[in-house]
């Protein structure tokens, strides 16, 4: 699984949603799915505006996280 780190960054920066889709020109709904980790797919553009926005790697933004039984789904 691919776990989102969007929740802890905007935390960070005391960032809401609305904030995020306003600076990095990211539809709102976008934000909010990858916020709350519902989203399913990602475009490149999205993942460069965000890192853009929170000057960070994408290792920063995303992480890896084996299921529990170690095989990726």
């Amino acid at each position: 699984m691919v776990r989102c780190h969007l929740s802890a960054l905007m935390g960070r920066d005391k960032l809401r949603i609305s904030d995020v889709s306003r600076l990095t020109g990211l539809n709102r709904s976008t934000v909010t799915a990858l916020y709350k980790e519902t989203t399913t797919r990602l475009d490149l553009a999205a993942i460069d505006a965000l890192c853009r926005l929170f000057r960070c790697p994408v290792g920063e933004l995303f992480e890896y996280v084996p299921d529990a039984d170690g095989v990726a789904s």
